[in-house]
């Protein structure tokens, strides 16, 4: 896919500027951010748009990621195709916020003697760290927590995506069971999730080695519209704290 650095860029600015504002961003606000005009803001754009990875809501409004706009934006996360999308582990360096949020996963699964408490412990640090629904397998159930936090997110007041949330939620534990996907982190945005296609969430998974199961998941599940850099970190060395602990 044939992409300017500036484009890559701007790409990247709608993408955190959705996940932290919630509403769409506009060639104005992307002007004063990049030192150039509007129309220059606007053309730009344009050409995301042909690429299929952003969209425009509405005629007067500005641009949101889609799901491909996500999934290029992720893997340059994961890849650290540049400075301005570094590795997630890497920014855990620049943003105290990082650092507090895995010590207190470290402090919740450390406090805990038995296994299934450590586990469950991290699961509900993650929902209170992302506003995420949070969700591990535990032996051969899926623990849950924090499905009312997902709910209160401004993308779940259509009940059309609570109901498709809810199925996916049905059919989770034996698809990871089946599915056993094998990547030490393992990103399904939007479509790509195998069940719930049109549910419009991501799910964000680490697998990690437990006294369980060879292939245990630890990861949340929440809107296309979130911190990716941060949640990727967080679920990521979760599910290596917890391996290092608990083996």
């Amino acid at each position: 896919m044939e992409i300017s650095e500036r484009q890559k860029q701007i790409l990247c600015q709608i993408v955190e500027g959705y996940a932290e504002t919630a509403s769409p961003v506009g060639s104005v606000t992307m002007a004063k951010l990049f030192k150039v005009s509007p129309a220059t803001i606007r053309a730009e754009m344009a050409r995301l748009e042909t690429l299929g990875l952003i969209a425009q809501p509405h005629t007067s409004a500005g641009r949101v990621p889609t799901d491909a706009g996500y999934r290029f934006y992720v893997n340059s996360l994961a890849n650290g195709v540049d400075d301005e999308m570094a590795v997630p582990e890497m920014r855990i360096i620049e943003d105290g916020r990082y650092d507090r949020g895995l010590h207190a996963i470290e402090r919740r699964v450390l406090s805990q003697s038995q296994a299934d408490a450590a586990i469950r412990g991290a699961v509900d640090i993650l929902v209170e760290l992302t506003g995420n629904l949070g969700l591990a397998t535990i032996g051969g159930q899926l623990y849950l927590s924090g499905i009312s936090r997902l709910f209160t997110q401004p993308e779940f007041g259509d009940t059309r995506r609570v109901q498709a949330v809810a199925k996916l939620l049905d059919n989770l534990e034996p698809w990871l069971r089946e599915a056993a996907p094998g990547e030490p982190l393992n990103i399904f945005i939007g479509q790509e999730n195998p069940i719930g296609k049109n549910s419009e969430v991501s799910l964000i998974i680490s697998k990690f080695r437990s006294p369980f199961s060879d292939r245990s998941y630890i990861g949340v599940l929440g809107p296309t519209r979130q911190n990716y850099s941060r949640v990727m970190t967080l679920v990521s060395q979760s599910g290596r704290m917890l391996e290092k602990v608990l083996r």
